[in-house]
């Protein structure tokens, strides 16, 4: 099994710092940017910017960049068609909320999208998990509710896309004939995410791969058999993927060090009030995300600390301090982001989206170190498998 590799898009901007640009910003703790004295060290999300990302994400050998939605992004539709001129390869994983658009209406936007693009559409659907977020969009059902909406949505959105005029009646959608003109070819494959008991069956059901927060590699697996186990009752068997950040350097050393230049970088007040924020989620993921430093927020918070806050080998929950959503990153040499790589994969992760701070600096340390070094060992386990360097002998 060969990984997929994605990065992703900045769309509320970026800078070399935790916050100020980062995506996810709890309610509360204020937009990106407001703090004072930073201004003149983020990079505001311009089309130039992102594209440069974009290029970037293609060149080094990603095959997607994902493109978060919520209040302080660009939209990811219209931005992400802006880059298809950019780009030539590389595939955009644009996320959206159902509830916020008609299923017929979406599914003529994915058909379309598919067209123009060449088939470089993927569809990260994200139920949403953030009562206050979904209330700002006009949108006020209970956090159960809007997975059962989802899984509805989706039901229209895939009748939709055979062709074939398709009726639907249920508690949140009512559609009669819904179809779009052509049908997308290829179907853009779905991702979906969640860890409550109201988002699995949905996964069940609709997901082509369902994507998990970066936990500790024994809670995904986990949720691998619980999703495996979920589908199976459907006779269907969904890809798994990996939400994390990475901080890879040329030394372990190098790398430790970057991330304790990020937590330093971070008032502990900020910490405070972002925490006390993202407690108020009612979302299960959230929660989940949380309790990785628990015992960090009750404890010491001295110089050195970031090793603290490794949950695992390599996996540092530092960055969900301050930012919502995705809070682990991989961090070690190219060697040990490897291993860690490996290590999930040997789970059955098979994609893994990716970020970092900032992103297109970022991009090139993991397109440049780590995925290279993939490479040498898938390399040399083919060659052992073929038994090349017998041969050799042989052959002198």
């Amino acid at each position: 099994m060969t990984p997929r590799f994605h990065w992703f898009l900045p769309t509320t901007g970026d800078r070399r710092a935790l916050i100020g640009g980062g995506h996810s910003v709890p309610a509360g703790v204020g937009r990106p940017g407001e703090r004072p004295g930073t201004a003149d060290r983020i990079r505001p999300p311009d089309i130039d910017y992102l594209a440069q990302i974009a290029r970037s994400a293609e060149q080094l050998g990603f095959e997607a960049v994902l493109t978060p939605t919520g209040t302080w992004c660009e939209d990811a539709w219209l931005v992400t068609a802006a880059l298809l001129r950019e780009t030539s390869r590389l595939k955009f994983l644009v996320a959206f909320r159902p509830g916020f658009v008609s299923p017929t209406l979406a599914a003529q936007m994915a058909a379309t999208y598919q067209r123009i693009s060449g088939g470089r559409l993927l569809l990260n659907v994200v139920t949403g998990g953030e009562s206050a977020e979904q209330r700002r969009f006009g949108d006020h059902l209970p956090h159960a509710d809007r997975y059962a909406r989802t899984g509805e949505f989706l039901s229209v959105v895939r009748g939709a896309w055979t062709g074939e005029p398709y009726d639907f009646k249920g508690e949140h959608y009512h559609v009669e004939g819904a179809v779009v003109p052509r049908p997308p070819d290829p179907l853009p494959e779905i991702y979906f995410g969640g860890s409550s008991p109201a988002a699995g069956p949905v996964a069940a059901r609709h997901t082509d791969v369902y994507l998990t927060w970066g936990e500790p590699p024994d809670q995904v697996a986990e949720k691998i058999e619980w999703i495996r186990g979920l589908a199976a009752g459907h006779g269907r068997s969904p890809r798994f993927g990996i939400r994390l950040h990475t901080i890879s350097r040329d030394t372990s050393e190098a790398a430790w060090a970057e991330a304790r230049r990020l937590l330093d970088g971070v008032d502990p007040a900020h910490i405070d009030k972002a925490q006390e924020a993202l407690a108020a989620s009612d979302s299960v993921g959230q929660r989940r995300m949380r309790a990785l430093h628990e015992s960090y927020r009750a404890g010491d918070r001295a110089a050195g600390s970031e090793r603290a806050l490794e949950i695992h080998p390599n996996l540092w929950a530092g960055v969900g301090l301050v930012r919502g959503g995705a809070g682990t990153a991989l961090v070690g040499s190219h060697a040990e982001v490897a291993d860690r790589i490996e290590e999930y994969a040997a789970l059955g992760i098979e994609e893994f989206i990716l970020s970092g701070y900032p992103h297109l600096e970022e991009a090139y340390w993991f397109g440049e170190g780590v995925i290279p070094e993939l490479s040498r060992r898938a390399a040399a386990r083919a060659a052992a498998t073929r038994g090349d360097g017998a041969d050799w002998e042989d052959d002198r």
